[in-house]
């Protein structure tokens, strides 16, 4: 099939482009900026295209001739701007993106949306029926958009929502960096009791959800938890990332209250002059809240089983860390 992939030069997207390639089919990847990535996908086969999801023209040239649309692009961690490029991307640009779907006739479209959409999970482990309470600008706008794909769903386009616990692994140097190199180093400094619950999912299962989810019939009008089997304190998910690296480590604890103090006052000071804050509050919130999810329902629509498990993910992540130099 011809598949659309928004945000594809992304972690995410970038991996989820690599296996619809290898499963036969055509892509378009569309991303905001040209870069080595593109090229990198476009070696592979993948048509890209730079625009924004914003772009009227540019969405709908992306969308000709596609059965399958994957929306993953979003504005996210983007410190300096303002709150309104949040909801015009990721309110906005997904209206678009599902009226121009709508148009072109495409049989699926599959909305990535987030587990922060939920918050902190009060009594662990939560469900697609937990409480909706966004923390920040992403998690909020990324929930908003959630009621237009399922009104696209009852208008005649089958759709459907992931809303993917913490991604990880090889090919993002990002997302599990700060704990593999405080780690790598042999001290973890702790703000709190250490014993927050944190779901990790390895993207290569998160890569499988998209392509059940792609079945015709299945989990149309519905939201799907995406996550690996397990849940983990993250005192235990830094040890487990010390015996993945074949290190020891330290773990001092510390109060957490003064860290989340300074994190919204460094949010503060560098918002006006546009520079990105060495520590704030989303970031302090790995310490203080709770994400841990059931995949029931998941199972039993989309038949999601995640086939790797943290060990063998976080030795995967370690490996290629340090083949690219990032350790």
């Amino acid at each position: 099939m011809k598949i659309l992939v928004t945000g594809g030069t992304g972690f995410t997207g970038k991996a989820l482009v690599k296996r619809l390639l290898d499963g036969g089919h055509s892509v378009v990847a569309l991303d905001y900026k040209e870069g080595l990535k593109s090229q990198e996908l476009r070696t592979w086969g993948a048509q890209v295209i730079i625009g924004s999801v914003t772009d009227a023209g540019v969405v709908e040239r992306c969308m000709s001739g596609v059965e399958i649309v994957m929306h993953l692009a979003a504005a996210f961690r983007e410190l300096n701007v303002p709150n309104s490029y949040y909801t015009e991307v990721n309110v906005g640009g997904t209206r678009l993106m599902l009226a121009a779907a709508r148009k072109a006739g495409v049989r699926k479209f599959i909305y990535c949306s987030t587990c922060g959409v939920h918050g902190n999970i009060a009594h662990p482990p939560g469900g697609e029926d937990s409480p909706i309470q966004p923390a920040d600008y992403y998690q909020q706008t990324k929930y908003e958009a959630e009621p237009l794909v399922l009104e696209a769903n009852r208008q005649g386009l089958p759709s459907v929502i992931l809303r993917p616990a913490a991604i990880y692994g090889p090919g993002d140097p990002e997302r599990f960096m700060m704990i593999f190199k405080r780690v790598a180093r042999g001290r973890f400094p702790m703000f709190g009791s250490g014993r927050t619950l944190y779901h990790p999912l390895y993207v290569d299962n998160l890569v499988d959800a998209f392509l059940l989810a792609m079945e015709p019939g299945k989990g149309d009008g519905q939201a799907y938890l995406i996550a690996d089997e397990d849940y983990f304190e993250i005192e235990e998910l830094v040890r487990r990332v010390a015996k993945a690296l074949g290190v020891t480590v330290r773990i001092p604890h510390y109060p957490v209250w003064p860290v989340v103090v300074a994190g919204h006052i460094c949010e503060k000071i560098c918002k006006p002059f546009k520079i990105t804050p060495p520590i704030f509050p989303r970031r302090v919130d790995w310490y203080r809240q709770n994400r841990a999810f059931k995949i029931d329902k998941a199972k039993r629509d989309l038949g999601y089983r995640p086939r790797v498990g943290i060990d063998e993910g976080l030795k995967a992540t370690a490996e290629w860390c340090r083949r690219e130099g990032y350790l």
